[in-house]
Protein backbone atom coordinates (compact mmCIF):
# COMPACT_ATOMS: atom_id res chain seq x y z
CA UNK A 1 0.00 0.00 0.00
CA UNK A 2 3.03 2.27 0.94
CA UNK A 3 4.47 2.26 -2.34
CA UNK A 4 1.06 2.20 -4.28
CA UNK A 5 1.02 5.77 -2.50
CA UNK A 6 4.44 6.55 -2.99
CA UNK A 7 3.83 6.25 -6.70
CA UNK A 8 0.98 8.55 -7.09
CA UNK A 9 3.29 11.11 -4.73
CA UNK A 10 6.08 10.57 -7.61
CA UNK A 11 3.39 11.13 -10.61
CA UNK A 12 1.76 14.25 -8.85
CA UNK A 13 4.91 15.85 -7.83
CA UNK A 14 6.69 15.56 -11.52
CA UNK A 15 3.61 16.66 -13.60
CA UNK A 16 2.83 19.77 -11.11
CA UNK A 17 3.94 22.79 -9.24
CA UNK A 18 0.90 23.87 -6.70
CA UNK A 19 1.18 27.03 -4.89
CA UNK A 20 -1.28 27.34 -1.49
CA UNK A 21 -3.32 29.79 -1.09
CA UNK A 22 -7.09 30.49 0.10
CA UNK A 23 -9.51 32.79 -1.15
CA UNK A 24 -10.57 35.56 0.91
CA UNK A 25 -14.28 35.40 0.47
CA UNK A 26 -16.77 32.52 -1.03
CA UNK A 27 -20.40 32.47 -2.58
CA UNK A 28 -22.52 31.29 -0.40
CA UNK A 29 -22.95 27.35 -1.20
CA UNK A 30 -26.78 27.52 -1.37
CA UNK A 31 -28.96 29.91 -3.43
CA UNK A 32 -32.18 27.87 -2.95
CA UNK A 33 -34.29 31.17 -3.93
CA UNK A 34 -32.80 31.84 -7.54
CA UNK A 35 -30.90 28.35 -8.23
CA UNK A 36 -32.86 25.72 -6.89
CA UNK A 37 -30.47 23.64 -5.82
CA UNK A 38 -32.17 22.06 -2.65
CA UNK A 39 -32.64 18.08 -3.41
CA UNK A 40 -36.11 16.68 -3.21
CA UNK A 41 -37.30 13.48 -0.15
CA UNK A 42 -38.15 11.79 -3.82
CA UNK A 43 -33.94 12.56 -4.62
CA UNK A 44 -33.06 12.16 -1.36
CA UNK A 45 -34.81 8.55 -0.86
CA UNK A 46 -34.02 7.36 -3.61
CA UNK A 47 -30.08 7.49 -3.37
CA UNK A 48 -30.15 6.22 0.06
CA UNK A 49 -31.63 3.34 -1.19
CA UNK A 50 -29.03 2.95 -3.80
CA UNK A 51 -26.34 3.52 -1.33
CA UNK A 52 -27.91 0.68 0.46
CA UNK A 53 -27.62 -1.33 -2.72
CA UNK A 54 -24.28 -0.65 -3.83
CA UNK A 55 -23.25 -1.83 -0.65
CA UNK A 56 -24.47 -5.15 -1.22
CA UNK A 57 -22.49 -5.57 -3.92
CA UNK A 58 -19.30 -5.90 -1.34
CA UNK A 59 -20.62 -9.28 -0.37
CA UNK A 60 -19.62 -10.50 -4.17
CA UNK A 61 -15.68 -11.28 -4.89
CA UNK A 62 -13.32 -13.20 -2.95
CA UNK A 63 -13.05 -11.34 0.25
CA UNK A 64 -17.08 -11.85 0.21
CA UNK A 65 -19.75 -13.98 1.17
CA UNK A 66 -21.74 -13.85 -2.12
CA UNK A 67 -25.42 -13.24 -2.92
CA UNK A 68 -28.21 -16.52 -2.86
CA UNK A 69 -31.26 -17.00 -4.83
CA UNK A 70 -33.90 -15.27 -4.10
CA UNK A 71 -31.94 -12.60 -2.69
CA UNK A 72 -29.85 -13.44 0.42
CA UNK A 73 -26.46 -11.82 1.75
CA UNK A 74 -25.01 -11.38 5.49
CA UNK A 75 -25.36 -7.83 4.61
CA UNK A 76 -28.31 -5.14 3.74
CA UNK A 77 -30.53 -7.81 1.77
CA UNK A 78 -33.71 -8.13 4.04
CA UNK A 79 -34.03 -4.46 3.04
CA UNK A 80 -35.44 -5.84 -0.14
CA UNK A 81 -37.68 -8.38 -0.29
CA UNK A 82 -39.46 -8.12 -3.54
CA UNK A 83 -35.82 -8.52 -4.70
CA UNK A 84 -34.70 -11.54 -7.17
CA UNK A 85 -31.57 -12.02 -7.93
CA UNK A 86 -30.08 -12.60 -11.43
CA UNK A 87 -26.77 -13.16 -11.48
CA UNK A 88 -23.56 -11.89 -9.68
CA UNK A 89 -20.19 -11.26 -11.69
CA UNK A 90 -16.39 -11.21 -11.07
CA UNK A 91 -14.07 -10.73 -13.94
CA UNK A 92 -10.89 -11.34 -11.49
CA UNK A 93 -8.04 -9.63 -9.17
CA UNK A 94 -6.39 -7.62 -11.21
CA UNK A 95 -7.18 -3.72 -11.37
CA UNK A 96 -9.01 -4.17 -14.17
CA UNK A 97 -11.03 -6.42 -12.10
CA UNK A 98 -14.97 -6.12 -11.82
CA UNK A 99 -17.65 -7.32 -9.20
CA UNK A 100 -21.71 -6.64 -8.53
CA UNK A 101 -24.76 -8.24 -9.67
CA UNK A 102 -28.01 -7.75 -11.28
CA UNK A 103 -31.02 -8.18 -9.41
CA UNK A 104 -35.07 -7.76 -10.60
CA UNK A 105 -36.91 -5.18 -8.20
CA UNK A 106 -40.26 -6.41 -8.48
CA UNK A 107 -41.60 -3.70 -6.89
CA UNK A 108 -45.12 -2.57 -8.38
CA UNK A 109 -44.61 0.85 -8.13
CA UNK A 110 -40.97 1.27 -8.99
CA UNK A 111 -40.07 -1.86 -11.23
CA UNK A 112 -36.35 -2.03 -11.93
CA UNK A 113 -33.30 -4.12 -13.48
CA UNK A 114 -30.73 -3.24 -10.99
CA UNK A 115 -26.77 -3.61 -12.06
CA UNK A 116 -24.70 -2.92 -9.04
CA UNK A 117 -20.62 -2.55 -9.80
CA UNK A 118 -18.67 -2.67 -6.90
CA UNK A 119 -15.51 -0.53 -6.18
CA UNK A 120 -12.44 -2.30 -4.98
CA UNK A 121 -11.92 -3.53 -1.93
CA UNK A 122 -7.77 -2.83 -2.13
CA UNK A 123 -6.80 0.74 -1.19
CA UNK A 124 -3.59 0.27 -2.93
CA UNK A 125 -4.91 -0.85 -6.08
CA UNK A 126 -7.10 2.28 -5.86
CA UNK A 127 -4.24 4.39 -5.61
CA UNK A 128 -2.14 2.56 -8.72
CA UNK A 129 -5.17 2.56 -11.14
CA UNK A 130 -6.11 5.85 -10.53
CA UNK A 131 -2.24 6.89 -11.83
CA UNK A 132 -3.28 4.84 -15.05
CA UNK A 133 -2.44 7.09 -18.75
CA UNK A 134 -5.86 7.32 -20.86
CA UNK A 135 -6.43 5.95 -24.14
CA UNK A 136 -8.56 6.70 -26.84
CA UNK A 137 -12.52 6.62 -26.65
CA UNK A 138 -14.56 4.51 -29.19
CA UNK A 139 -18.19 4.34 -28.51
CA UNK A 140 -20.13 1.22 -29.28
CA UNK A 141 -20.38 -0.08 -31.46
CA UNK A 142 -17.18 1.07 -33.15
CA UNK A 143 -16.61 2.52 -36.74
CA UNK A 144 -15.64 -0.75 -37.86
CA UNK A 145 -19.05 -2.47 -37.27
CA UNK A 146 -21.73 0.54 -38.15
CA UNK A 147 -20.99 3.60 -40.55
CA UNK A 148 -23.57 5.55 -38.30
CA UNK A 149 -22.21 5.45 -34.75
CA UNK A 150 -22.35 8.68 -33.21
CA UNK A 151 -18.37 9.62 -33.26
CA UNK A 152 -16.82 10.92 -29.89
CA UNK A 153 -14.09 13.11 -31.42
CA UNK A 154 -11.25 13.64 -29.82
CA UNK A 155 -11.66 11.88 -26.32
CA UNK A 156 -9.67 9.78 -24.52
CA UNK A 157 -11.04 8.17 -21.78
CA UNK A 158 -8.93 6.22 -18.49
CA UNK A 159 -7.84 2.88 -19.90
CA UNK A 160 -7.85 1.61 -16.49
CA UNK A 161 -11.93 2.49 -16.45
CA UNK A 162 -12.69 0.94 -19.59
CA UNK A 163 -10.67 -1.52 -19.58
CA UNK A 164 -12.85 -3.08 -16.63
CA UNK A 165 -15.77 -1.93 -18.89
CA UNK A 166 -14.54 -4.28 -21.74
CA UNK A 167 -13.86 -7.41 -18.84
CA UNK A 168 -17.51 -6.66 -17.56
CA UNK A 169 -19.58 -6.18 -20.51
CA UNK A 170 -18.74 -9.87 -21.60
CA UNK A 171 -19.69 -11.35 -18.27
CA UNK A 172 -23.54 -9.15 -17.88
CA UNK A 173 -24.34 -8.30 -21.41
CA UNK A 174 -26.21 -12.13 -22.04
CA UNK A 175 -28.40 -12.16 -18.19
CA UNK A 176 -29.24 -8.48 -18.82
CA UNK A 177 -30.60 -9.25 -22.67
CA UNK A 178 -32.45 -11.68 -21.45
CA UNK A 179 -33.74 -9.28 -18.23
CA UNK A 180 -34.46 -6.69 -20.76
CA UNK A 181 -36.28 -9.21 -23.04
CA UNK A 182 -38.42 -10.59 -20.21
CA UNK A 183 -39.04 -7.58 -18.33
CA UNK A 184 -39.52 -4.47 -20.72
CA UNK A 185 -41.50 -2.26 -18.54
CA UNK A 186 -38.60 -2.46 -16.04
CA UNK A 187 -36.50 0.33 -15.57
CA UNK A 188 -32.99 -0.24 -16.23
CA UNK A 189 -30.80 1.35 -13.29
CA UNK A 190 -27.00 1.57 -12.71
CA UNK A 191 -25.24 1.62 -9.63
CA UNK A 192 -22.13 1.76 -8.95
CA UNK A 193 -19.22 3.13 -6.25
CA UNK A 194 -15.89 4.03 -6.48
CA UNK A 195 -14.08 2.52 -9.33
CA UNK A 196 -17.26 0.90 -9.49
CA UNK A 197 -18.73 4.11 -10.26
CA UNK A 198 -16.68 4.78 -13.22
CA UNK A 199 -17.24 1.38 -14.85
CA UNK A 200 -21.34 2.42 -14.44
CA UNK A 201 -20.69 5.31 -16.00
CA UNK A 202 -19.35 3.95 -18.92
CA UNK A 203 -22.02 1.07 -19.25
CA UNK A 204 -24.44 3.48 -19.17
CA UNK A 205 -22.78 4.85 -22.90
CA UNK A 206 -22.76 0.99 -24.00
CA UNK A 207 -26.65 0.67 -23.63
CA UNK A 208 -27.36 3.97 -24.59
CA UNK A 209 -25.76 2.93 -27.96
CA UNK A 210 -28.09 -0.20 -27.99
CA UNK A 211 -31.37 2.09 -27.30
CA UNK A 212 -31.60 1.21 -23.77
CA UNK A 213 -32.48 4.18 -21.22
CA UNK A 214 -30.68 3.64 -17.60
CA UNK A 215 -31.14 5.73 -15.08
CA UNK A 216 -27.68 6.13 -13.19
CA UNK A 217 -26.42 6.75 -9.85
CA UNK A 218 -22.81 7.13 -8.61
CA UNK A 219 -21.06 7.23 -5.21
CA UNK A 220 -17.39 8.54 -5.64
CA UNK A 221 -17.27 8.03 -9.14
CA UNK A 222 -13.77 9.28 -10.32
CA UNK A 223 -12.81 11.29 -12.96
CA UNK A 224 -13.28 9.28 -16.22
CA UNK A 225 -11.84 10.88 -19.66
CA UNK A 226 -11.08 14.37 -21.24
CA UNK A 227 -13.22 17.12 -21.94
CA UNK A 228 -14.40 15.99 -25.24
CA UNK A 229 -15.93 12.31 -23.20
CA UNK A 230 -17.58 14.79 -20.60
CA UNK A 231 -19.51 16.50 -23.22
CA UNK A 232 -19.94 13.79 -25.02
CA UNK A 233 -21.40 12.27 -21.48
CA UNK A 234 -23.57 15.53 -21.22
CA UNK A 235 -24.84 15.19 -24.32
CA UNK A 236 -26.01 11.60 -24.79
CA UNK A 237 -27.99 12.07 -21.34
CA UNK A 238 -29.21 15.45 -23.17
CA UNK A 239 -27.06 17.75 -20.15
CA UNK A 240 -27.05 21.08 -21.03
CA UNK A 241 -25.22 24.41 -19.66
CA UNK A 242 -28.13 24.61 -17.65
CA UNK A 243 -28.44 20.97 -16.35
CA UNK A 244 -31.28 19.70 -15.17
CA UNK A 245 -29.92 19.31 -11.80
CA UNK A 246 -29.74 23.08 -11.50
CA UNK A 247 -33.21 23.60 -12.68
CA UNK A 248 -35.28 21.22 -10.14
CA UNK A 249 -36.06 18.75 -13.23
CA UNK A 250 -35.44 14.79 -13.20
CA UNK A 251 -32.47 14.02 -14.96
CA UNK A 252 -31.56 10.38 -15.64
CA UNK A 253 -27.76 10.41 -14.32
CA UNK A 254 -26.83 11.56 -10.54
CA UNK A 255 -23.18 11.40 -9.61
CA UNK A 256 -22.86 11.83 -5.99
CA UNK A 257 -20.34 13.30 -3.98
CA UNK A 258 -19.42 14.38 -0.38
CA UNK A 259 -17.23 16.49 0.56
CA UNK A 260 -13.29 15.85 1.31
CA UNK A 261 -13.61 12.42 -1.10
CA UNK A 262 -10.39 12.45 -2.24
CA UNK A 263 -11.96 10.07 -5.09
CA UNK A 264 -14.05 12.11 -7.31
CA UNK A 265 -10.72 14.67 -7.73
CA UNK A 266 -8.43 11.96 -9.38
CA UNK A 267 -6.92 11.51 -11.81
CA UNK A 268 -5.62 15.12 -11.82
CA UNK A 269 -7.26 17.53 -13.71
CA UNK A 270 -3.45 18.66 -15.08
CA UNK A 271 -3.41 15.47 -17.09
CA UNK A 272 -6.22 16.23 -18.77
CA UNK A 273 -9.37 13.72 -17.36
CA UNK A 274 -12.46 16.32 -16.18
CA UNK A 275 -15.87 15.83 -14.40
CA UNK A 276 -19.49 15.84 -16.24
CA UNK A 277 -22.86 17.34 -15.06
CA UNK A 278 -25.45 16.23 -12.66
CA UNK A 279 -23.54 16.09 -9.23
CA UNK A 280 -25.65 16.06 -6.30
CA UNK A 281 -23.23 17.19 -3.21
CA UNK A 282 -23.12 16.44 -0.19
CA UNK A 283 -21.91 19.16 1.99
CA UNK A 284 -21.94 17.00 5.86
CA UNK A 285 -18.73 15.05 6.58
CA UNK A 286 -20.35 13.04 9.54
CA UNK A 287 -23.19 10.56 9.34
CA UNK A 288 -25.68 10.68 8.50
CA UNK A 289 -26.63 13.57 6.57
CA UNK A 290 -30.31 14.52 5.97
CA UNK A 291 -31.86 16.34 2.67
CA UNK A 292 -30.67 20.13 3.41
CA UNK A 293 -27.03 18.54 3.49
CA UNK A 294 -27.67 17.60 -0.28
CA UNK A 295 -27.53 19.62 -3.09
CA UNK A 296 -27.59 19.96 -6.88
CA UNK A 297 -24.64 21.36 -8.33
CA UNK A 298 -24.14 23.57 -11.77
CA UNK A 299 -22.47 22.21 -14.79
CA UNK A 300 -19.26 19.91 -15.05
CA UNK A 301 -17.13 21.74 -12.27
CA UNK A 302 -19.58 23.40 -9.99
CA UNK A 303 -16.95 25.20 -7.58
CA UNK A 304 -18.98 25.24 -4.66
CA UNK A 305 -19.66 21.50 -5.00
CA UNK A 306 -16.40 18.99 -4.73
CA UNK A 307 -14.71 20.43 -7.82
CA UNK A 308 -13.85 23.54 -5.07
CA UNK A 309 -12.20 21.31 -3.11
CA UNK A 310 -9.23 20.63 -6.17
CA UNK A 311 -6.83 23.72 -4.79
CA UNK A 312 -3.48 24.33 -5.34
CA UNK A 313 -0.67 23.87 -2.87
CA UNK A 314 2.96 23.30 -2.69
CA UNK A 315 4.20 20.41 -3.80
CA UNK A 316 4.39 17.22 -1.33
CA UNK A 317 7.17 14.90 -1.49
CA UNK A 318 7.04 10.97 -1.69
CA UNK A 319 7.69 10.99 2.12
CA UNK A 320 4.91 13.60 3.04
CA UNK A 321 2.03 12.20 1.68
CA UNK A 322 3.11 8.78 3.12
CA UNK A 323 3.47 10.23 6.47
CA UNK A 324 0.04 11.94 6.07
CA UNK A 325 -1.97 8.78 5.10
CA UNK A 326 -0.33 7.46 8.17
CA UNK A 327 -0.85 9.75 10.32
CA UNK A 328 -4.29 10.54 8.96
CA UNK A 329 -5.64 6.89 8.63
CA UNK A 330 -5.88 6.28 12.44
CA UNK A 331 -7.88 9.80 12.86
CA UNK A 332 -11.01 11.06 10.83
CA UNK A 333 -10.05 14.59 11.38
CA UNK A 334 -7.22 16.71 8.60
CA UNK A 335 -3.84 15.89 10.10
CA UNK A 336 -2.47 18.84 7.65
CA UNK A 337 -4.07 21.72 5.54
CA UNK A 338 -3.70 19.67 2.62
CA UNK A 339 -6.07 19.86 -0.71
CA UNK A 340 -8.71 16.90 -0.61
CA UNK A 341 -7.23 14.47 -3.37
CA UNK A 342 -4.08 14.29 -1.26
CA UNK A 343 -5.91 13.37 2.00
CA UNK A 344 -5.86 9.89 1.07
CA UNK A 345 -6.50 8.22 4.83
CA UNK A 346 -9.91 9.92 3.44
CA UNK A 347 -10.36 6.69 1.19
CA UNK A 348 -11.31 5.35 5.00
CA UNK A 349 -13.64 7.52 5.45
CA UNK A 350 -15.67 10.26 3.47
CA UNK A 351 -14.69 8.19 0.53
CA UNK A 352 -17.15 5.65 1.82
CA UNK A 353 -19.79 7.72 3.94
CA UNK A 354 -22.37 7.90 1.20
CA UNK A 355 -25.44 7.54 3.54
CA UNK A 356 -23.68 4.66 5.13
CA UNK A 357 -20.19 3.51 5.12
CA UNK A 358 -20.28 1.29 2.19
CA UNK A 359 -17.53 -1.39 1.11
CA UNK A 360 -17.68 -4.14 4.10
CA UNK A 361 -20.09 -7.44 3.47
CA UNK A 362 -21.15 -8.12 7.24
CA UNK A 363 -24.52 -8.01 9.19
CA UNK A 364 -25.96 -4.94 8.92
CA UNK A 365 -23.29 -3.28 6.70
CA UNK A 366 -20.14 -1.73 8.67
CA UNK A 367 -19.79 -2.19 12.19
CA UNK A 368 -20.04 2.01 11.90
CA UNK A 369 -23.27 1.55 11.26
CA UNK A 370 -24.73 -0.67 14.02
CA UNK A 371 -27.96 0.75 16.10
CA UNK A 372 -28.53 3.57 13.59
CA UNK A 373 -31.73 4.19 12.05
CA UNK A 374 -32.17 5.67 8.93
CA UNK A 375 -31.60 9.00 8.14
CA UNK A 376 -33.22 12.05 9.48
CA UNK A 377 -34.79 13.57 6.74
CA UNK A 378 -34.90 17.24 8.18
CA UNK A 379 -37.68 18.60 6.11
CA UNK A 380 -39.20 21.38 8.51
CA UNK A 381 -43.14 21.92 9.35
CA UNK A 382 -44.04 20.13 5.76
CA UNK A 383 -46.19 17.95 6.89
CA UNK A 384 -47.65 15.58 3.77
CA UNK A 385 -44.04 15.46 2.85
CA UNK A 386 -43.17 14.50 6.40
CA UNK A 387 -45.72 11.93 6.40
CA UNK A 388 -44.58 10.11 3.00
CA UNK A 389 -41.28 10.62 4.87
CA UNK A 390 -42.52 8.65 8.12
CA UNK A 391 -44.23 6.16 5.98
CA UNK A 392 -41.26 5.35 3.86
CA UNK A 393 -38.19 5.17 6.30
CA UNK A 394 -40.84 3.70 8.96
CA UNK A 395 -41.27 0.52 6.99
CA UNK A 396 -37.98 0.03 6.75
CA UNK A 397 -36.81 0.87 10.28
CA UNK A 398 -39.75 -1.77 11.16
CA UNK A 399 -37.59 -4.44 8.63
CA UNK A 400 -34.54 -3.93 11.17
CA UNK A 401 -36.53 -4.22 14.58
CA UNK A 402 -35.17 -0.65 15.11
Amino acid sequence: MRAALRLLAVLLSSLVSYVWCLPTSQAPLVDHATRNRSVSFQVFAELEELARLVDISYCVGLTGTGIQKPFKCISRCDDFQDFELVTTWNTGQLMSDSCGYIALAHSPSNPRIIVAFRGTYSIANTVADLSTIPQDYVPYPDDRESPKTEACRNCTVHSGFYRSWVNTRSEILPSLETAIASYPNYTLTLVGHSLGGAVAGLASLDFIARGWNPRVATFGEPRLGNDALMRFIDQRFHFSDNNAGATGKETAYRRVTHVDDPVPLLPPKEWGFRMHAEEVYISKSELSPDVGDLRRCDGDEDPHCIAGADATSGVMTPDDLATEFDRGVHSESDMWNVPSKYKLWQLFFAHRDYFWRLGLCVPGGDPHDWGREYPELGLGDNEDVNSEAAKRFGGQRSRHGN
